[in-house]
């Protein structure tokens, strides 16, 4: 270990610096040290420690890097396949059948790596993935050098890279296991969503979960007819009966979450579970609305993901964020529902909450990972800068983003990846696009 005295890695120099934690500050001529690819040291820019770099970031605000709490990394080959159509439509009639036809690993890897650079590019630093063929996902993952909670997806019937759930099970212990020490990468447990998955095999899970001290990564509650579906065939709603099979807890992660009744609210409060809002895949879907400010005054963590770009359609969580701001407000009847701070922290260390990561990630403290996005407002729409919080919220799109570090590396330097071939990912797409399309003659 280095000693206190050694000089730092380097040193950023931004104009505003918003750790998040403490809540609602924002500090001016401060910056931020980096060694060993964690942060060593933030203070007044004057008493800097010697550092072997000093990146000077003139009208940049730096923040903890983005966290995407949901997504399906690999389905941006299906970005705008079949849109405009309700949630059960898109997935049984046009999703499902393309995966069966087009998804194996190749699709996976070249899938993932292209949501991959496209979250990096838009300052996401870590991002939650659920879908097929994950030990690829998880290359992937490794290689590019972002950061990544991988879920293994389980179902009660086959699906690519599985032939059965208790195979899809065997799988996810055997990633669990592989990469538990792993510095970048976690391994969760995927259950679909109550509809997919029957108590036999979820009581499967759970003790599984529970053995290992899994995470569990969920669709749940996504729509009305769901619930209603649940209540017509089972007698209770799916996250009630999520409770009594023992699901519920701080290692579940409930996604989208449209309907919420007070019964459900008081457990998800008990329980400690996470709520992860999508609010504009919901949207598009028209799932319903997520009452994040509800939630929020309850005590329930609140995450947001993007969901996959296949129902998006796009991977741009600044953006998403902006939705769900501004989405809140409109649910709740109130302007000052989830405010600009409360959704930068929404974005950044309740996502890294509900992945069971804040003690390493998800704000800018001494002594976690140098996971760090700098964000230029020097531009024309974001003048003046009254409040970069708001502005970064409110006004600020991901074209904005100017650097990106995972664990004190640079991965997007000054908007160039460092890492990945641009050119070559678009290329790649492009050859996938035209394979689906000709396909679907």
């Amino acid at each position: 270990m280095p000693s206190v005295s050694s000089p730092l890695d380097l040193l950023l120099a931004p104009r505003w610096l918003v750790p998040v934690e403490p809540a609602g500050v924002v500090l001016e001529g401060h910056a931020l040290g980096i060694r060993d690819g964690l942060i060593a040291w933030i203070g007044p820019r004057e008493r800097a420690p010697q550092a072997l770099e000093v990146r000077e970031l003139p009208d940049c605000v730096l923040t903890p890097g983005l966290v995407n709490a949901h997504g399906h990394a690999a389905m941006t080959l299906f970005r705008g396949l079949a849109d405009d159509l309700p949630l059960m439509t898109w997935l049984q009639e046009h999703i499902w059948p393309a995966e069966g036809r087009w998804v194996d690993e190749a699709f996976v890897r070249d899938g993932t790596d292209l949501a991959i650079a496209e979250q990096l590019k838009g300052g996401i630093t870590c991002f939650a993935d659920m879908y097929f063929f994950p030990r690829e996902a998880c290359d992937r993952v490794h290689r590019s050098g972002i950061r990544a909670q991988v879920a293994v997806p389980l179902l009660d019937f086959p699906i690519p890279g599985a032939r059965s759930p208790d195979e899809a099970l065997h799988l996810a212990i055997e990633l669990f296991g592989d990469l538990r020490h792993h510095p970048r990468i976690s391994v969760a447990l995927g259950p679909h969503a109550p509809y997919t998955v029957n108590d036999q095999n979820l009581e499967k899970i759970r003790v599984i979960a529970d053995q290992l001290d899994a995470p569990l990564h969920m669709h749940i509650h996504e729509t009305a007819a769901e619930v209603e579906r649940a209540v017509a065939e089972h007698g209770e709603r799916p996250l009630a009966r999520l409770a009594r099979l023992g699901l519920l807890g701080p290692r579940l992660q409930a996604v989208h979450m449209t309907q919420i009744s007070d019964d459900d609210l008081a457990l998800l409060v008990e329980s400690n579970t996470s709520v992860v809002h999508c609010p504009e895949s919901n949207l598009k879907l028209a799932s319903g609305f997520c009452p994040v400010e509800r939630l929020w005054q309850a005590g329930v963590n609140v995450a947001v993901g993007t969901d996959g770009a296949a129902s998006n359609n796009d991977l741009d969580l600044l953006g998403e964020t902006r939705t769900a701001a501004l989405l809140a407000k409109a649910v709740a009847g109130s302007a000052t529902a989830l405010d600009a701070h409360r959704a930068l922290r929404m974005a950044t260390l309740n996502g890294a909450r509900a992945l069971g990561l804040e003690a390493s990630i998800g704000s800018l403290e001494a002594g976690k990972a140098a996971d760090i996005t700098a964000f230029d407002l020097s531009g024309l729409a974001q003048q003046p800068v009254h409040d970069p919080v708001s502005q970064l919220i409110y006004a600020t799109g991901r074209d904005c983003v100017r650097h990106v570090w995972v664990a004190g590396h640079h991965l997007l330097d000054d908007g160039r990846l460092t890492q990945m071939d641009e050119a070559a990912l678009i290329d790649t797409a492009r050859t996938w696009g035209a394979r689906i399309r000709a396909g679907k003659e």
